[in-house]
């Protein structure tokens, strides 16, 4: 297959990283997680003690802290100025600070940078919010991903239990609710689906049939 760009959007917890990274690894594309450099950022922010309304101060850390993706055995780790930092940014006080870090201009503008690098050549699989809309909206194949709150509040619940992380369901589904409202509200580069991106419901779906749908867009696509 040619070196295509695939874009997938969605909401919080609609399954876009998990389906990325089985089309990227099936394909033989690079995963890029938008999501985890924002994360990244935002977990920073708190270790260091930076204020969150400090958006200059924020935005200096991703300078002062690369981030990098390194394949291992164990999947896609991410580090942030060295520091491995895969699980420490899936934690709930960074969760629920994210959305407001990545709406800020300095910090989207810096890392939106950094993401239209990495996909200059084609063969990357990139998942976020608003990659269809704002960072690749010439991407060859651009995919939206819902599925209901409950599901969606269900999934992350389960995902946190195997994590060891104590979380409370209703709470989690609020949280879902609020990062939906903040991140289509945002004034820039809001989640919205691109004109020309195929919306897939993955509410029942497993994974392996949400995979095949988008492998069936593809391929529609490209043919």
């Amino acid at each position: 297959m040619k070196k295509i760009n695939i874009a997938i959007d969605g909401p919080a917890s609609s399954g876009k990283s998990t389906v990325a990274k089985i089309i990227a690894n099936d394909l033989g594309f690079i995963y890029t997680d938008t999501g985890a450099m924002y994360r990244s950022i935002t977990y920073l922010a708190l270790k260091t003690g930076c204020s969150l309304e400090d958006e200059a101060a924020i935005a200096a850390l991703i300078d002062q802290y690369p981030i990098t993706f390194e394949p291992t055995e164990h999947g896609q780790e991410v580090f942030a100025g060295g520091e491995q930092v895969t699980e420490a940014i899936r934690q709930p006080e960074v969760t629920n600070a994210v959305s407001k870090v990545s709406a800020y201009p300095a910090i989207r503008e810096k890392l939106v940078q950094q993401q239209q690098m990495i996909a200059k050549d084609g063969g990357v699989v990139m998942d976020g919010r608003d990659i269809g809309t704002a960072v690749l909206p010439q991407a060859e194949v651009k995919i939206f991903l819902v599925a209901s709150v409950e599901e969606r509040a269900q999934r992350r619940f389960k995902e946190n239990q195997q994590k060891g992380i104590k979380t409370d369901y209703e709470t989690l589904k609020e949280e879902i609710q609020q990062r939906d409202y903040l991140d289509s509200h945002r004034e820039v580069s809001p989640l919205k689906q691109a004109e020309d991106a195929v919306r897939i419901d993955t509410s029942g779906l497993t994974i392996e049939q949400v995979v095949e749908a988008i492998k069936k867009t593809i391929k529609e696509k490209i043919d």
